[in-house]
């Protein structure tokens, strides 16, 4: 049963939201109102762990005061000028970024989406001035089960029928291949020289915390490279440390043409994406094609240095890969005593866990766990129905993670 909300201020903001706001979210009932570090506390006062981190955006932990700093100081000198004018941060960022993940150029935009969408003209514009396909006429491939986002563009790659139900007709010139199928791709690439690029979750998050195959990723490189097609990493949610490593892509050395980037760049504090590449690909890109009003302005150049400085620092991925070790250690313990979880997956600080249907709740089993954590101090949501996703901050101690786990133990044993 859920918890009754008092009349409380918790359910005035719900009440709101519900009259005024559009009902494209179910979120689960729990009105925020601070955050610090790993926790968050409800506008009632009640302290909870996040294990959602707003998708891996809050990796640094809430309110990072670097972070936060960074952004006060920029914000009271200059916000926003458009690239009509230079500004005194961009530059820096773009060679910070450049330097940092390894690439000749940088573009940056806003939300992750838009970065998937800036990743997909490049590639098509490359794959007609550079690969020779016939104008209109090129393709790009994606993974069954991705997600990056709900634009027109992002829903076309899709096969979940939530996503694209009754918002057609879809965008053409878009494939779709089984994730971690090698074969597959290649017999895809063998068969049609329009492909302008794959674009693919190192792990999809939001299908469920997907790990594919060891070798997977490399052999994703080596494919593209031999059929002329261009590597693009979805990075949004996996990177900047989120896996135990800088990139997902690093845990097998493959560096993809186009990174796309998002999410954690800025630390949870604005929103900011970006795209890498070498200049063989973005110089492509004239003035007019491609932009945005905000993408790139000074105050999200001075949040992103700040937030990827405190990964670097902080030495974040280092902590993730021990301390997601613990989840999965402790999950794969409870398992043995609960038929309730059935599968345990997931790498660095990106897990998930499968959840047995139960008589009583149905396909709501996993939402209803979901709602028995939060009772309990802990916060997660369900993605895909019986499948639930764990990726807090990546800033959490070991006490802090054992802490959470007991909690999680404590709930599933009492379910």
């Amino acid at each position: 049963m859920e918890m009754t909300l008092s009349t409380s201020l918790s359910q005035q903001v719900i009440d709101l939201e519900d009259r005024y706001g559009a009902h494209n979210y179910h979120p689960l009932p729990v009105v925020l109102s601070r955050g610090e570090g790993t926790l968050v506390w409800d506008v009632e006062g009640k302290r909870y762990f996040d294990f959602l981190s707003a998708y891996s955006a809050v990796s640094q932990g809430h309110c990072h005061p670097r972070i936060v700093g960074a952004m006060i100081e920029q914000a009271q000198r200059l916000t926003l000028t458009s690239r009509a004018f230079y500004n005194d941060q961009l530059g820096v960022c773009e060679k910070f970024l450049c330097e940092f993940f390894g690439y000749d150029k940088v573009l940056m935009m806003n939300a992750g989406v838009e970065g998937g969408e800036t990743a997909l003209k490049l590639a098509r514009k490359w794959a007609y001035k550079v690969k020779g396909v016939p104008q209109n006429q090129a393709k790009m491939v994606f993974a069954e089960g991705n997600f990056w986002g709900r634009t027109l563009a992002a829903i076309s790659s899709s096969n979940d029928a939530s996503s694209t139900n009754d918002f057609g007709p879809l965008l053409p010139g878009y494939l779709q291949v089984l994730y971690n199928d090698l074969p597959a791709l290649e017999t895809l690439f063998k068969t049609d020289p329009t492909i302008a690029g794959f674009m693919v979750e190192p792990i999809q998050g939001e299908a469920g915390v997907v790990v594919p195959d060891a070798g997977y990723l490399r052999g994703v490189r080596d494919l593209c490279t031999q059929y002329n097609v261009l590597f693009i990493a979805d990075e949004v949610q996996t990177g900047i440390g989120r896996t135990g490593r800088r990139l997902a892509c690093d845990h097998e050395n493959v560096k993809p043409d186009l990174l796309v980037l998002g999410k954690a760049l800025s630390g949870g504090i604005m929103p900011v994406s970006a795209v890498l590449a070498n200049n063989e690909i973005m110089l492509l890109l004239k003035p007019g094609e491609h932009g945005s009003t905000y993408g790139g302005n000074p105050l999200a150049c001075a949040v992103t240095v700040a937030a990827l400085q405190v990964v670097e620092d902080e030495r974040l991925p280092e902590n993730a890969e021990p301390m997601g070790q613990i989840f999965r250690d402790r999950m794969n313990a409870l398992r043995a005593k609960s038929d309730l979880v059935t599968l345990v997956r997931g790498k660095g600080l990106l897990n998930a866990i499968e959840i047995a249907s139960r008589p009583a709740f149905g396909d709501q089993t996993a939402w209803e766990l979901c709602l028995r954590f939060r009772d309990n101090g802990l916060l997660c949501k369900p993605t895909h129905g019986d499948k639930i996703r764990f990726a807090p901050p990546l800033v959490i101690t070991e006490e802090q993670m054992h802490e959470a786990c007991d909690i999680i133990e404590r709930t599933v044993l009492a379910f």
